[in-house]
């Protein structure tokens, strides 16, 4: 998944304004406590980091 994909799902499921307050306040516990933008700027996999926010908020699994 390229970053720009992860973007869109992040706002088209969370909205923009909630996706990107959610992408540097919400603290992933499965990605060792960072934050999702703080996981891609550390080198993690877009697909990853968008799994790990869908785990969180209940999104279907069909939508990840």
């Amino acid at each position: 998944m390229r970053l720009t994909e992860f973007h869109e799902l992040v706002n088209a499921q969370f909205g923009s304004v909630r996706g990107s307050s959610l992408l540097v306040d919400h603290v992933l516990a499965t990605l060792g406590g960072r934050t999702a933008a703080q996981a891609i700027e550390d080198g993690a996999e877009p697909r990853t980091v968008w799994r790990a926010l869908c785990a969180d908020f209940d999104v279907p699994r069909d939508q990840w």
